[in-house]
């Protein structure tokens, strides 16, 4: 983690500085998605995030107490949430990159996936896997992933997903309510391999509802699957109408005024960081 004089932690600008800058050094031009409001159907999920976090801080109470230090920097990691200032600051900082960015009205992967799919975009770069259930044509993971890792980049194909399990769209998005998702809970007993057989032999989660022993599959009491299925094939999203990307020449002064006036970062990493930029935008295309 970064902190700059005040012991204020920034290390999220610093990630996003020196990750934009190697894809654009890759000939990628990236553009960012930001999370709006959570659906409803959410606060389930996001009740289970609060009971992780208090989960977390025990445990960090507990490492701490013990001085190990290995499970302090594990469960600090747990404990970075991502504040409303967090993101206006890597708004301001892409601004000043000359990277466009696009505030999603309710979650980012499915405005990722209607930029996809409008061919705004060439492909959804996330860790979440909901994209494809949004109908991303392509995923791409651990295209954000630090150098230090080594992880492949992993390429996802919705249509070869799709004819290799030979299902539909909308029985891939009834599979993936079975499997979990955010929205709603599983049926006990039911895993990834029973799950793909049964949506191929019924087709819909009704089906398959209509077919199955309950007492051995108990369902979970007002199983919303498919408001959860609504929200998938017609989730909120970005008017694509309003949307016009574009990349700009980084503004070295304002990136410096940001970066070392107000967050104490060293001056000449900024600089040498806005020549890569302007230099590759210039000299790149797209691959």
């Amino acid at each position: 983690m970064l902190q700059n004089e005040e012991g204020e932690t920034t290390s999220h600008l610093m990630g996003m500085f020196y990750r934009t800058i190697r894809m654009v050094e890759n000939g990628i031009k990236p553009v960012y998605v930001f999370d709006g409001k959570p659906p409803q159907l959410k606060s389930g999920e996001l009740a289970k995030h609060t009971e992780r976090r208090a989960e977390a801080e025990k445990q960090l109470e507990a490492a701490q107490e013990a001085g190990e230090v290995e499970n302090i920097e594990k469960f600090n990691k747990r404990l970075v949430k991502v504040t409303k200032q967090h993101n206006e600051e890597c708004k301001k900082l892409l601004s000043l990159m000359g990277i466009p960015y696009v505030d999603a009205p309710c979650e980012a992967e499915a405005t990722c996936a209607a930029l996809v799919k409008a061919g705004k975009v060439y492909a959804a770069a996330t860790e979440d896997m909901d994209a494809l259930t949004f109908g991303t044509p392509l995923l791409l993971r651990h295209l954000m992933a630090s150098e230090a890792k080594k992880l492949p980049i992993q390429e996802f194909h919705l249509s070869r997903a799709l004819e290799d399990t030979g299902i539909t769209q909308e029985q891939f998005i009834d599979l993936c309510i079975l499997l979990g998702c955010d929205y709603c809970e599983t049926i006990r007993g039911i895993g990834p391999k029973r799950a793909i057989e049964l949506i191929r032999q019924h087709r819909s989660i009704k089906e398959v509802l209509d077919n199955i022993d309950l007492k051995k599959y108990p369902v979970p009491e007002n199983w919303l699957y498919k408001e959860a299925r609504q929200l998938f094939l017609e989730p909120e999203v970005v008017d694509l109408n309003d949307i016009e990307l574009k990349w700009q020449d980084p503004d070295d002064e304002g990136l410096v005024a940001f970066m070392c006036g107000e967050k104490q970062f060293n001056e000449d990493r900024i600089r040498n960081g806005a020549k890569k930029l302007a230099k590759n935008r210039h000299g790149s295309t797209q691959g």
